[in-house]
């Protein structure tokens, strides 16, 4: 006896999702098109006219003496004895500063950590300084704090002498016999408060129930920042270096406003070489050259200070 099934019912094959086709696409990137332009306009096409003009001998004081040389230019920017001068300025200004406005910027990022009693006020104090512009910051120490007549640290310093019986402190003319200090402390006191936002946002994310739990076990405030508060914070202490290096590598307005890179090249970096290459010398090529360089180093810069802010934004996303 032979029993009939009934056959079986397959489900219908998945049906894929539709794609949109590249019109849909392009009426989406319309709008965006023209701040592309525009980006590629002011940004790229002045950055492909510097390469070009960095593979010319180009002086303007000799209008008729402009030829092609190719790569020569580079060779001159890595073999010169002033550039030379310059990157190394350029590295002992920029390592002090980033270095010293980290650990100024974390010992005020955990002081704002804390609740008192107009916390409020002392953040925007202290957030103040990285508001001010970059020129009229240099004036300011370069006369108000720096000048040796009337300036802020020659009449404290003389106020103290006459404190203790002296009649008069000592003169001192800061920058020129501290040239490369005075530049880095009046750097210092304007990107400190930017490195306090970065670390004072990372020391407020950190997870309640870890600070407790440490609390409870009976850690003290030492180990709990060694163990604990440190760690949580590299990553925005990467962040702050990195971000720092860009901005002040680049540094310009200070080290013209209050040395002019002198005494001697001693404060004279690579933003202020190309400068002098540019409108003292006249050497066009050589100037695009060290921009270029310039420019180079702080994409790669730049490149580790994306992955740092995408490794940021991973975790805050895993949690």
């Amino acid at each position: 006896m032979t029993t009939l099934t009934a056959p079986l019912k397959t489900a219908p094959p998945p049906t894929r999702p539709r794609t949109r086709s590249g019109t849909a696409k392009w009426k989406r990137r319309i709008p965006l098109l023209p701040a592309l332009i525009f980006t590629i306009v002011v940004t790229q096409l002045p950055f492909v006219a510097t390469l070009v003009i960095s593979t010319f001998q180009w002086n303007i004081l000799k209008p008729g003496d402009r030829h092609f040389v190719g790569l020569s230019n580079f060779t001159f920017v890595f073999t010169d004895e002033r550039l030379r001068t310059a990157v190394l300025n350029t590295i002992l200004l920029t390592a002090s500063v980033v270095l010293v406005s980290v650990v100024l910027g974390l010992g005020l990022a955990m002081l704002l950590d804390r609740r008192f009693v107009g916390r409020g006020m002392a953040r925007t104090l202290l957030i103040a300084p990285f508001l001010v512009m970059p020129v009229a910051a240099a004036l300011l120490w370069k006369h108000a704090i720096y000048n040796p007549d009337y300036g802020l640290l020659n009449g404290t310093l003389n106020a103290v002498y006459r404190f203790f019986g002296a009649d008069n402190g000592p003169t001192v003319d800061w920058v020129s016999s501290y040239p490369m200090p005075a530049v880095v402390v009046s750097l210092v006191w304007q990107w400190t408060p930017f490195m306090m936002l970065i670390l004072l946002a990372g020391l407020q994310a950190q997870p309640g129930d870890v600070l407790e739990a440490a609390r409870v076990d009976g850690a003290s405030a030492l180990a709990t920042f060694r163990y604990i508060t440190l760690p949580h914070l590299r990553q925005y202490i990467e962040l702050g270096v990195l971000l720092g290096t860009i901005y002040v590598v680049q540094t310009f307005d200070a080290v013209y406003t209050i040395t002019q890179g002198g005494p001697g090249s001693q404060t004279t970096n690579l933003p202020y070489e190309i400068y002098l290459t540019m409108f003292r010398k006249y050497e066009y090529g050589e100037a695009a050259a060290a921009g270029v360089v310039v420019v180079l180093g702080s994409i790669v810069i730049a490149t580790f200070a994306l992955r740092t802010i995408a490794s940021l934004f991973r975790e805050e996303v895993s949690r």
